[in-house]
């Protein structure tokens, strides 16, 4: 008898679960219910992407620090630099605008153009490297409000079912409230990681922003100073040495 009861047990269809209450909410709640997953999904999209980039601009950084000084000239130091990167790209806007600085005829003026042109370069690597961050920003903001949008309805559709049957009996209001507490939910979820991921980004574009502003300082004083001033670097490791070979063992007579 026991083993019965649990079987017929078994074959009740649970009608409170989670698909249940989206089924019961209709177009409007998987509607937003899409919405928050198309935020969800495009926060992380632009968390990985630009934490691959950052990651990528700061490795790069470590060859400037290494191998950029250590040239003879801006000219040959830039060939030791990747093409189309942050770093190359201040070198080359600083050599153009070096090139470009012989026309004026006031040395303060060519001085403002220098500095204007490294400033303009690192406001667009740092507008570059920005990019998708005001996403994360609007999506960490509005998400729990559109989750909140599902919750009015859900609540809303309660009240309609209590109101219909003159009482409110669980299996009347059991889907709408369960839709309700499951929009909060998922609109929270969708908000904290953006938050976070939108505060740990401007953290590393802080960081990355300190290290172009002082490479464009480096790169203004070397040209200021015709090549002679230089930020002071870390000698290079010298290639580790092979052990001598043991000598071959005397042969006997």
């Amino acid at each position: 008898m026991t083993i019965e009861i649990l079987a017929a047990a078994a074959e009740v269809k649970n009608q409170f679960g989670f698909w249940e209450a989206m089924n019961q909410g209709g177009v409007i709640a998987w509607s937003i219910f899409g919405v928050l997953v198309i935020m969800s999904v495009g926060s992380f999209y632009i968390l990985i992407t630009k934490l691959l980039e950052q990651s990528k601009v700061m490795k790069q950084y470590e060859a400037v620090r290494t191998n950029f000084w250590r040239a003879g000239s801006l000219k040959e130091g830039a060939t030791k630099l990747e093409k189309n990167s942050a770093w190359r790209q201040l070198v080359d806007d600083a050599l153009a605008a070096d090139d470009q600085h012989s026309k004026m005829t006031d040395s303060l003026e060519a001085h403002d153009w220098l500095h204007g042109s490294l400033a303009r370069s690192e406001s667009a690597i740092n507008a570059k490297l920005a990019g998708g961050l005001p996403f994360l920003a609007s999506v960490g903001a509005t998400s729990p409000f559109v989750g909140l949008l599902g919750t009015v309805i859900g609540i809303y559709r309660a009240l309609i079912n209590i109101g219909l049957a003159g009482s409110a009996s669980i299996d009347k209001v059991a889907g709408p409230v369960g839709e309700a507490l499951i929009m909060t939910a998922i609109g929270l979820l969708v908000a904290v990681p953006a938050v976070l991921s939108y505060n740990w980004l401007s953290s590393r574009n802080k960081r990355i922003a300190a290290m172009l502003t002082g490479f464009s300082t480096d790169l203004l004083a070397n040209l200021n100073s015709g090549g002679t001033v230089k930020p002071a670097v870390a000698p290079a490791k010298a290639p580790a040495q092979k052990p001598a070979a043991k000598p071959a063992p005397a042969k006997k007579a």
